[in-house]
């Protein structure tokens, strides 16, 4: 299943951003009708199976996109895949029922489930909230013209080819707003091992949108995966949940005293609508 688009700053991000659809017209600017509510939880399928999320992917129509829809436009999204290994869901999947007691309107990113409804059965919560891709983001989701697409693959290719294998560290629960202030993201950052590769990798993706005119990355990138999001600019609230439960993992001098969940960097994903390149793997040890 194809992860959220995440871009941020100090306090953003466009996690919310489809990155799988073409940009189609639309000068409509009345509001979206009302979404429907997602399908009987009780569809969802085994967790050896997926068929059921990408109903649920394809039937949510809550998404709001960050940039107009033009005809010939198509999200481009440059990422890292990441995968949360499974002896450290347990924990996460505690936290997460804490916060969803204490702010309700938290959903599943992607698929777009209330994580109210998950809540009784933990082994649908893990497969749900937990089990499967997600994506540090190395630049912002942005639309480009099918002219450019080739273009840009080509280049990325030529800047990423050859990466080294290195392990990223998720060491903090943190919380993003998108830029419009529509969503709010509850997500677990990269501050330490892995930060500086990832780093360089968001500057030579830089420079590829630079020659394509597209708009860069934030100057002070945080590399995160968004794990679930509410409707609106709830930051404060969801800052107090999180900054309690960071407390007890937290040093004398503030800083975390051990790693949430730790991954290998195994490649570099550009996403141009509904296709996807492979822009480089890792090499060496």
């Amino acid at each position: 299943m194809d992860a959220l688009i995440a871009s941020y700053g100090d306090t953003s991000s466009d996690s919310e951003s489809d990155s799988q659809l073409p940009i189609v017209v639309s000068d409509n600017r009345s509001p979206p009708a009302a979404a429907l509510p997602p399908p009987p939880i009780d569809l969802l399928n085994p967790p050896n199976t997926l068929g059921t999320f990408d109903y649920l992917q394809r039937n949510m129509t809550s998404r709001i996109r960050s940039f107009p829809h033009i005809e010939g436009n198509y999200a481009l999204h440059v990422y890292i895949p990441v995968f949360i290994p499974s002896e450290r869901k347990k924990e996460l999947t505690q936290f997460l029922k804490k916060a969803t007691s204490l702010v309700p309107g938290l959903h599943v990113v992607d698929i777009d489930v209330p994580l109210l409804m998950l809540l009784k059965d933990e082994e649908k919560l893990v497969q749900a909230a937990l089990g499967r891709e997600f994506h540090i983001s190395l630049g912002r989701t942005v639309p480009i013209r099918v002219h450019q697409i080739d273009s840009v693959v080509a280049m990325l290719r030529q800047k990423l080819q050859f990466q080294k294998r290195y392990l990223i560290d998720f060491n903090k629960w943190e919380v993003f707003v998108n830029d419009d202030k529509t969503r709010t993201f509850l997500s677990v950052e990269n501050t330490i091992g892995g930060l500086a590769e990832i780093t360089k990798q968001i500057q030579a993706v830089n420079e590829v949108y630079r020659l394509h005119n597209l708009p860069e990355f934030y100057k002070d990138p945080r590399p995160h995966i968004s794990i679930a999001w509410a409707v609106g600019d709830i930051n404060q609230s969801l800052k107090r949940v999180v900054e309690g439960e960071m407390k007890t993992h937290l040093s004398v001098g503030g800083l975390p005293t051990r790693c949430m969940f730790t991954c290998k960097f195994s490649n570099i994903v550009c996403k141009v609508g509904n296709k996807t390149y492979n822009i480089c793997g890792s090499q060496g040890q």
